[in-house]
């Protein structure tokens, strides 16, 4: 049996060329993330965090309330809203996946106790132009299928 690996109209070096390219537009969206929630009054605790269950891109302290809160940030980056809006990306999966890391990371720091929270942030950063940049503060909740 032969298999074929190339897709109609890709090969494998325009494919990780492409996947290069979304590598730095991902990492450029989290440095524009990161430089937004430090001047919004978060204290960035953890940048791609990573543990058996996956990775969360930031973990941060929100200071603009009372009370200090954990929140978890997944960001999400696009040049354009073409195919969908960043945070579209954000699917239950993906929540389930998020959810994991966060309960053992809560879990392994002994945080269990304090109050936490999920956040997005949505980054559309055009060729020409500024960035869009648009956090989604409690942008899902823990997820129930545990």
């Amino acid at each position: 049996m032969v298999r074929c690996h190339a897709t109609a109209g890709h090969s494998k070096g325009s494919r990780n060329l492409s996947d290069r390219r979304r590598n730095i537009l991902g990492q450029r969206g989290e440095e524009l993330a990161a430089a937004y929630l430090l001047d919004a009054g978060y204290r960035i605790v953890e940048r791609n965090y990573r543990n058996h269950y996956g990775e969360i891109d930031i973990i941060a302290f929100s200071l603009a309330q009372k009370t200090k809160t954990l929140v978890f940030v997944e960001v999400k980056t696009r040049k354009n809203t073409l195919f969908s809006y960043p945070s579209e990306a954000v699917t239950r999966k993906k929540q389930l996946q998020i959810s994991k890391v966060a309960l053992d990371y809560l879990a392994k720091n002994n945080l269990t106790e304090i109050a936490a929270r999920f956040d997005v942030v949505a980054i559309i950063l055009p060729d020409n132009g500024p960035p869009q940049i648009d956090l989604i503060q409690n942008a899902f909740d823990l997820s129930a299928g545990f």
